[in-house]
């Protein structure tokens, strides 16, 4: 039996429009704008901040309380369902805990504050289950109370930590 051996078969393709990059960011830049605005739609007072800090990044910073409600949009217009982390931060007067999202492929930072003296927030746990190690993290570190999780108990700081002492406060000293 002899095999016929065929020569491919060759088409021409119509060539690639040429696209500048400064075009592709434009481009990526208008679907971050387009999150902002709808963001700014539902949240209205709500929405202490938005901006697009380059393509892909976008940070929100909302009044104490609506970060669960911008969450929630996310979740239901926007497909998120994944939480990279969430970090705690020592302003001073107050802290500000950031939720670390994706959605869209767009890393969306949504920020709140709560003051020093009453560190309380709902929390996203039922909303977002994977939240539930990093709000014990937070909870461990800053001393903020995440309000509504299942378990908030210790989770980086040994068990015999002296209660009311968090080591990522700038007040905090470490013991000589």
């Amino acid at each position: 039996m002899s095999e016929e051996k065929r020569a491919p078969t060759e088409q021409k393709k119509a060539p690639l429009p040429k696209i500048e990059p400064q075009e592709i960011e434009s481009q990526k830049i208008e679907n971050e704008n387009s999150m902002v605005e709808e963001i700014k739609k539902f949240l209205g007072e709500d929405l202490i901040e938005a901006k697009v800090q380059r393509p892909r990044r976008i940070y929100l910073k909302v009044k104490p309380g609506a970060h669960r409600k911008t969450i929630q949009f996310m979740k239901d217009n926007w497909g998120l369902y994944h939480i990279s982390t969430i970090s705690g931060l020592d302003l001073g007067d107050n802290l500000e805990v950031v939720f670390h999202l994706n959605a869209r492929n767009v890393a969306v930072n949504v920020r709140a504050e709560v003051p020093r003296n009453k560190p309380k927030i709902e929390t996203i746990t039922d909303l977002l289950p994977g939240s539930n190690l990093y709000e014990r993290e937070v909870h461990d570190l800053f001393g903020i109370e995440f309000k509504g999780h299942p378990n908030l108990e210790r989770l980086e700081l040994p068990e015999d930590w002296p209660k009311g002492v968090y080591p990522l406060r700038k007040d905090w000293k470490a013991p000589e």
